[in-house]
């Protein structure tokens, strides 16, 4: 029997459990009492990164619990379908449970994993994306192992804590607490946040305290070439590979520069193959700029000026000579690039933000017709739909690569690579 502080450090876990005798007024009560005890086995781990046993048949979700577990737990929720339980006590340890290094783990909700062994954690995320493959995409290609990150904490070059309008002499500055909605934990230092991050950050949240503000927000905290940003509109320097790049601290750019190279390597490699390259969503130019050498010519798409205006800025930085760039509307993103490249002789790389592609891109790149598409995503679920869409016209799933940019964390990035059934049956 392993008591609950010895496995997560200083969690506070009946800030988060509700502590009034009588249930709440939506409470429904069954198949357990409001705040029943009940013992059960942890089976696996869903993808918010909590414990899922079953009693008779019934599933129980159970937040820091780990798969091979047998845990005591106190029911507070029961939905249609499951319940959901807070975690009091490990009966039977997993061997992959280890002590968390925060001690804010369990009542910050920024980390799920802290507490479960980094290559638990590796295979767990390769794990989840077979099932998301499966489940929603109807994709059986082979998960490969996750590409783990050099390093596992002090990664972040960005962290956005946020803050509330003081009340009193209290204002936390953090994140949102585990198992609330909008409630902030006080974060004065985060272990996942590169040291320049943390040597400012209790500047920072000084100086936001001090300013005693009418309302709440959020800060920027973005680590560059110049230094620890707080403004997002000021330009910032990432050198990935050998080419250096030139964006707005505040506009999207990975925030693990550790690993980084190695996926813009692999998504290159993946593309090879043909004479021209598309980088769709390219942002400021990362995998186009990255890659021309590799290919004849190269255009990276983006609907953003801004982005574009960075795109082109830093191809004339690095003299790369043979790689433009295109504002493309939404409804017409590929009209540009149809016109001077044929869809056969180019390969398509397309990293969109967590909604996915929406149904005007897709239909787009199907006509395109490139030979390969390389999806890199950060929401493998929306992935899986997308995929499922190009694999009923056409496209065979070749590879799934899962790469680990978040550690301690439930989320995933994962690269799917096809290729065009038509051009290249196996």
């Amino acid at each position: 029997m392993l008591p609950l502080h010895e496995n997560i450090k200083n969690c506070d876990y009946n800030f988060f459990m509700n502590k009034h005798d009588s249930p709440p007024k939506n409470f429904v009560p069954t198949p357990f009492e409001y705040r029943q005890i009940v013992e059960l086995d942890i089976d696996d781990l869903n993808n918010f990164g909590a414990g899922v046993g079953r009693i008779d048949g019934w599933v129980v979700m159970v937040p820091f619990a780990l798969g091979g577990e047998r845990v005591r737990a106190r029911i507070y929720r029961n939905r249609k379908n499951f319940s959901e339980a807070d975690l009091v006590e490990v009966l039977r340890e997993s061997p992959d449970r280890i002590k968390p290094i925060c001690p804010l783990f369990g009542t910050c909700g920024g980390c799920q994993y802290q507490h479960l062994a980094y290559g638990a954690q590796l295979e767990w995320k390769r794990k989840q994306v077979e099932y998301l493959m499966r489940r929603i995409g109807k994709i059986g290609a082979e998960v490969l192992p996750t590409h783990p990150s050099p390093i596992q904490y002090g990664y972040r070059s960005k962290l956005t804590p946020h803050y509330e309008r003081p009340r009193g002499t209290d204002m936390p500055v953090g994140f949102i607490m585990q198992g609330r909605r909008s409630a902030l934990v006080d974060v004065p230092q985060c272990p996942i946040a590169s040291p320049s991050i943390n040597a400012a950050l209790p500047a920072a949240r000084e100086k936001i305290k001090q300013s005693k503000p009418k309302r709440g927000g959020t800060l920027l905290l973005r680590d560059g070439a110049e230094g620890v940003c707080q403004n997002p509109n000021a330009l910032i320097t990432e050198k990935i590979g050998g080419i250096s790049y030139q964006f707005r601290a505040g506009e999207f750019f990975q925030n693990n520069p550790h690993i980084l190279p190695e996926l813009v390597a692999y998504a290159i490699g993946e593309a090879s193959g043909t004479k021209n390259l598309v980088d769709a969503y390219c942002g400021a130019g990362v995998f186009a700029l990255a890659a021309a050498k590799f290919f004849d010519r190269v255009a990276g798409v983006e609907i953003s000026a801004q982005s574009v205006a960075c795109a082109n800025a830093n191809a004339a930085i690095n003299g790369i000579k043979n790689c433009e760039f295109i504002i493309g509307k939404a409804e017409t993103i590929f009209g540009g690039v149809a016109k001077k490249f044929e869809g056969s002789q180019t390969s398509v790389i397309i990293d969109p933000p967590r909604a996915g592609c929406d149904a005007a891109f897709l239909e787009q790149l199907i006509a395109f017709a490139p030979q390969k598409i390389v999806y890199v995503s950060c929401a493998p679920d929306t992935q899986a739909r997308d995929l499922a869409y190009l694999s009923e016209r056409g496209y065979a799933v070749r590879k799934l690569q899962p790469f680990d940019l978040f550690p301690q964390t439930r989320h995933i990035e994962n690269v799917a690579t096809l290729e065009n059934a038509r051009q290249n049956p196996q």
